[in-house]
């Protein structure tokens, strides 16, 4: 059984910074990835567009979008960089960015939510200081990662709701209904709540989703505390898995696509904790298939949550190169980078083989 594709974008994926970013920018060229959003929570963040700008301390867009294309990343088809929204963004920065073509898309982090989030800004102040609205006039993207943090431990992870729960319950409803032509990514979803938000909502409110969260459940995070399954926000329950596969699953599905968050980490756990993101290039591809069990009948859905869905909702180009999906075991290793071995998720799980094999 072989099913041959257009080559993909990897619509949410981290190549942080530093020697390593070519090893983890080739592991994405490996497994046929055409084109990528790569996350601006780096150290420092991509907290402005011009690297002219000298009143933020920060990477610019124009920066980060350099590092990138000279560690290899010039073989995509037009990376895009967010910028990190922070307390020193504006309505102005918005403005001259979209005009210049340099800012198409801007990230949302809960302050403190995850890795490098420590810049974020509550989303509060940018529905009252202008940055959304100069957003939805320039018809710039809104990536946000929908997470409610500083809660109590049952507030963030609770029988009846949860930290994503939270945030789309308080803020997404008003969001949407105040800025109403925003366009908006709602990042790495986990949950049934933001499911149905989105499916809810307009052409202009889309989603990505991690090849994790249409695998796995909590359960499988804490059944021998495997912690290559740590990643923000959690995994979450049976209900939740089945609301998101059922969304990628269904032939008319326009507004979910791809996005891995693959983070990589050179040491994951710690004395202190853990770090949050699981690794899944050069696999990534194959866990969508594992996932969709990949066959005929849903071929087209694949495709469309692979391949279509997410360039055309940036407005990127179908690639006419392809790669190939063959229904037969492929073994895995661990990636040597120039910083150290990264874990790819299904080896940190005790799972040394794939179901598919990828080929260029």
């Amino acid at each position: 059984m072989s099913y041959t594709l257009p080559k993909w974008y990897d619509l949410h994926v981290h190549f942080r910074q530093g020697d390593a970013m070519s090893d983890y920018i080739q592991a994405h060229l490996d497994m046929g990835c055409a084109g990528v959003l790569a996350m601006p929570n780096t150290k420092p963040p991509v907290a402005k567009v011009f690297e002219s700008d000298d009143s933020i301390d920060s990477w610019s867009i124009e920066s980060y979008r350099d590092m990138i294309l000279s560690a290899g990343g010039d073989k995509f088809n037009d990376p895009l960089i967010p910028l990190y929204l922070s307390k020193d963004t504006t309505p102005e920065m918005i403005t001259k960015g979209a005009e210049a073509g340099i800012l198409r898309c801007c990230k949302y982090y809960p302050p403190h939510g995850t890795t490098n989030s420590e810049h974020g800004f509550p989303i509060e102040k940018f529905m009252e200081n202008g940055v959304f609205e100069a957003m939805q006039t320039r018809g710039v993207i809104l990536n946000i990662h929908g997470e409610e943090h500083g809660l109590s431990g049952e507030d963030y992870f609770g029988e009846n709701s949860n930290a994503e729960d939270k945030f789309y319950n308080t803020y997404m409803t008003k969001l949407r209904d105040k800025f109403p032509n925003l366009r908006i990514v709602c990042e790495h979803i986990t949950t049934k709540t933001a499911v149905d938000f989105v499916a809810s909502s307009g052409d202009n409110v889309v989603a990505t989703i991690t090849p994790q969260h249409l695998l796995y459940t909590v359960a499988d995070l804490l059944q021998g505390l495997k912690y290559h399954l740590y990643c923000l926000p959690l995994v979450k329950f049976e209900k939740d898995r089945k609301a998101l596969l059922d969304s990628v699953l269904d032939k008319n599905n326009i507004k979910f696509f791809a996005g891995t968050d693959s983070a990589p980490h050179t040491t994951k756990a710690t004395e202190c904790g853990c770090a949050a993101g699981c690794f899944t290039g050069l696999i990534a591809p194959q866990l969508y298939a594992q996932a969709f069990n990949l066959n005929d009948d849903n071929f087209e859905a694949f495709k469309n949550f692979l391949c279509f869905n997410g360039p055309k909702f940036y407005g990127l180009s179908i690639p006419k190169e392809t790669f190939t999906l063959t229904k037969k075991p492929s073994k895995l290793s661990k990636l040597q980078t120039k910083e150290g071995l990264i874990t790819p998720l299904t080896l940190g799980l005790g799972i040394d083989t794939l179901d598919w094999t990828l080929e260029l």
